[in-house]
């Protein structure tokens, strides 16, 4: 089944994986919260912090077919063998999940800003363990 639907894609011109296309949204989405995050502490009074708020909340729904396209191009790609950097990247996309879980339910309890900064800095960091791990998985090492 994850053939015919590579293959649909290939007959359309599409043949590189998908994973890559719509890992974007989530890894954009957390630097714009952290962007966003600090540039409420200059610019006090803006709504940049609600800003940021949104960024993450929507880094967190686009996590869903990030999982799904990853899930199909490492059936497809790889024929589901594990590795050392797929289980970093599965491991790793539990955490950043758990962590954007973490600051949407911050921020609905009102957490100071610089804690949610901090929520998102540290989803910045494991979108840069995921990344790398990513690369060193297609490029090797």
């Amino acid at each position: 089944m994850i053939e015919s639907f590579y293959n649909l894609l290939a007959a359309l011109g599409m043949t590189h994986p998908i994973h890559p296309i719509v890992v974007h949204a989530p890894m954009g989405l957390v630097i714009g919260a952290v962007a966003f995050s600090i540039a409420g502490f200059i610019w006090t009074g803006k709504s940049y912090n609600k800003s940021a708020f949104h960024c993450i909340s929507l880094a967190l729904i686009s996590i869903v077919p990030v999982y799904i396209a990853g899930l199909l191009d490492w059936q497809y790609v790889f024929a589901g063998e594990f590795n050392q950097w797929i289980y970093i990247k599965l491991v790793l996309g539990v955490v950043l999940t758990g962590v954007l879980i973490y600051a949407v339910v911050q921020n609905r309890r009102g957490a100071t800003p610089k804690k949610l900064l901090i929520n998102y800095l540290v989803s910045l960091g494991i979108c840069g363990g995921l990344g790398f791990s990513g690369g060193e998985l297609i490029y090797g090492g």
